[in-house]
């Protein structure tokens, strides 16, 4: 520690901050006033926070412990500025701030011997990650009784005097008032009689209380004549309803002859959470790299183009893509009419990319907190898939035919349109690409959602043209067809083979349902499946010539198959429902994922490793079993003392989704290395045992200790 001027008062070096107590003079005077301030010198990138902090983050404390009859009052603290970090918005400082606070001395205090002033200061220091950090300081100052030999201090008198200017006081020359119309609150300016128009350039509010004003939000503004109308988007998570509007209102040039202002009126009207969602919170884990701010439009693209290629290769894809692959090998198609079957499926595919970015959009505004394979955290969700990969297996296994089981109009009308047949296929696609994530897909689409609707637009247009290339090129280029085998017996062999691959598919969703629900609620839906086999059958038998009775069975084995499902389907319509034991339970090595407990294990020193899963993430499975349960991987999490994290949003969990948010990600697998002193390493979607073990090399190189608080 270093002592600063003749006040002595100890400078602390914490490791992204330089903390003392400063004084605007050099001598405590009884009777007299003093102003002490918090002096807090950043790191170059860092910031601290506000009163309010803004989309995260947590203001500066300082607790003084002071002699009898000396006091202290609050932190006056000097106007903020916006501190962009990824999508959110914080209220904060950069490089040096003076948080002033005044001291004052009773009268009677007798002079002597010199006092110290001591505090306890806590802060939160960000970059791209958070980290909690404090010091107890002390500033020393004499005790004298001529208020002559109080000088303003040589170092920090005239800086204290130019915080004091900064900070905010009461507007004047104006008149505020402030209606609320729904999601926007209205303040109005304006001038007051004597007082001249002026044009205060561009307004920033910052509200005094979190959860009433979005930090995020724009900020629009008005001018009609004199009138200034400062339009403010009401929070996305709003706290309790509030009457008043009261904050700190800058401009630039100047507002009330000051650059900052306070502003109070009463709120007019009514108010209502607006519905653009945005991550909120405190901890460590909220701020971390935000990876899609680094994207451009072009390279989000890009990624979206290669993942959506990457995607046919996913293990949940191959099997649907299977069968389209095997009907580019049937004989007596020309080309004209390979290319139409190729564009429509391609169609088909992109559509429903749109069509799913739609709904995921209109969700989030609507405030869920929701991510690509957000329709499998619903357990009626899978089991109607499970429902659809079963009947397609059984009409791959010859149990039955589809033209067989409808009625014969409708039979030959779907025989005169396969066009819309390959449409649907690319719909089908989609819906069950949607539990992968491939290479490059997490940052294009963490950037999609985030962005302007037509980057959304056309980053999910690139997903889906990407996904369609190969079959497209095939469509395309008969060369490339000529290398499949020619069409024979082969193809039933094969039709029948890859039926298989979807009875996997449909067993692996009963897991997902047991994941989510129950065993019972397992047991339900096998048996509803076996009853749809029955009736399938006994629908086949009686239209290849059997009796009626075979139809009344199949309708009764439809019937009770409802009746058996049902309660699966209620309960998934409920949003209370526990989840079952999830997976964490079962691996005691690994810890239930909350944003705080990320915190305190990084503020205590370790490295965390954080595996965002979840049970219908096929992906996700593979990386688990081949890498993350390997002895390699699991000897050097042990060796390293690496705490491990699994956040399983199997079921939906708007925690992990403003956390995944905050990742600039909107799916899993994510897999994060928190350590010390470091920013968060993302890591890629799909793993290899390389990747963790560099990882936790270069985490645990020349980390710096962090810095609990208190």
């Amino acid at each position: 520690m270093a002592m600063s001027g003749a006040c002595g008062a100890a400078v602390v070096r914490t490791p992204h901050v330089e903390a003392e107590l400063v004084a605007d003079r050099t001598a405590l005077v009884p009777g007299h006033p003093l102003t002490v301030a918090l002096r807090l010198a950043m790191d170059r990138g860092w910031h601290t926070y506000w009163q309010n902090p803004g989309d995260s983050g947590l203001p500066t404390t300082l607790a003084w412990k002071l002699p009898s009859g000396i006091t202290a009052g609050p932190i006056q603290w000097p106007a903020p500025r916006v501190i962009r970090v990824g999508p959110l918005a914080n209220y904060g400082y950069e490089g040096e701030v003076l948080l002033p606070t005044d001291i004052r001395v009773v009268p009677e205090f007798e002079s002597g011997q010199p006092i110290a002033l001591s505090a306890r200061a806590d802060w939160l220091v960000c970059k791209e990650i958070c980290i909690p950090e404090g010091a107890d300081l002390s500033l020393t100052l004499p005790v004298v009784a001529d208020a002559g030999r109080g000088q303003p201090d040589p170092r920090w008198g005239d800086a204290i005097a130019r915080t004091r200017t900064t900070i905010p006081r009461p507007l004047q020359g104006w008149n505020v008032s402030a209606s609320g119309r729904g999601q926007i609150v209205d303040l109005v300016l304006t001038p007051k009689p004597g007082n001249p128009p002026a044009d205060l350039g561009a307004l920033r509010f910052f509200p005094f209380v979190e959860g009433q004003i979005e930090a995020s939000g724009r900020q629009t503004i008005a001018r009609d004549g004199s009138t200034i109308t400062l339009s403010l988007p009401v929070a996305t998570q709003r706290v309790g309803a509030f009457t008043r509007v009261a904050g700190v209102l800058t401009a630039n040039p100047q507002i009330g002859g000051a650059p900052a202002a306070i502003v109070d009126a009463p709120l007019a009207g009514t108010v209502a959470a607006a519905t653009v969602s945005a991550p909120r919170t405190g901890s460590a884990v909220a701020n971390p790299v935000a990876l899609q701010s680094s994207l451009s439009l072009g390279v989000a693209i890009g990624f979206a183009l290669l993942g959506g290629l990457l995607l046919n290769l996913m293990p949940c894809v191959f099997p649907v893509l299977s069968l389209k692959v095997l009907g580019f090998a049937k004989a007596g198609e020309s080309r004209a009419s390979m290319r139409k079957h190729g564009v429509a499926f391609a169609v088909g595919i992109i559509v429903s990319f749109w069509l799913l970015a739609a709904v995921l959009v209109a969700l989030r505004a609507a405030g869920e907190q929701l991510g690509w394979g957000f329709q499998l955290q619903s357990p009626s969700v899978i089991a109607a898939l499970a429902l659809l990969f079963f009947i397609l297996a059984l009409n791959l296994s010859g149990v039955f035919e589809f033209r067989q089981l409808v009625p014969s109009r409708i039979a030959t009308w779907n025989a005169r349109n396969p066009v819309l047949n390959d449409v649907l296929s690319g719909g089908l696609v989609v819906l069950i690409a949607s539990p992968c994530s491939a290479p490059f897909m997490g940052a294009a689409l963490g950037y999609a959602l985030t962005e302007a609707p037509l980057s959304t637009w056309l980053i999910f247009t690139a997903l889906g043209a990407g996904m369609a290339l190969p079959y497209l090129a095939l469509a395309f280029f008969p060369r490339w067809r000529e290398r499949l085998p020619k069409p024979g017996a082969w193809m039933v062999r094969l039709k029948q083979l890859l039926a298989f691959p979807l009875y996997a598919t449909m067993l692996w969703l009963l897991w997902v349902l047991g994941a989510q629900l129950d065993n019972d609620a397992v047991a339900r839906l096998g048996a509803a499946l076996l009853l749809v086999a029955f009736a399938l059958w006994a629908w086949q038998a009686m239209r290849t010539g059997g009796r009626r009775a075979w139809g009344i069975a199949a309708a009764a084995g439809v019937a009770a198959a409802l009746a058996v499902a049902w309660p699966v389907a209620l309960v998934s319509l409920s949003e209370d429902v526990p989840l079952a034991a999830k997976p964490v339970a079962q691996d005691s090595s690994w810890q239930e994922f909350s944003p705080e407990r990320v915190s305190q294990l990084v503020g205590a020193g370790r490295t965390v490793f954080v595996d965002f899963t979840a049970a219908w993430c096929v992906t996700c499975q593979v990386n688990k079993r081949l890498v993350l349960n390997s002895d390699a991987v699991r000897d050097a999490f042990s060796r390293r003392n690496v705490a491990l994290v699994r956040a399983d949003w199997t079921r939906r969990d708007p925690v992990i989704g403003a956390a995944l948010a905050g990742l600039g990600r909107d799916g899993v697998p994510v897999y994060v290395l928190y350590s010390p002193g470091k920013e968060p390493r993302l890591l890629p979607e799909v793993l290899r045992r390389q990747d963790v073990l560099e990882a936790l090399d270069a985490a645990q190189t020349n980390a710096v200790p962090s810095v609990a608080s208190n």
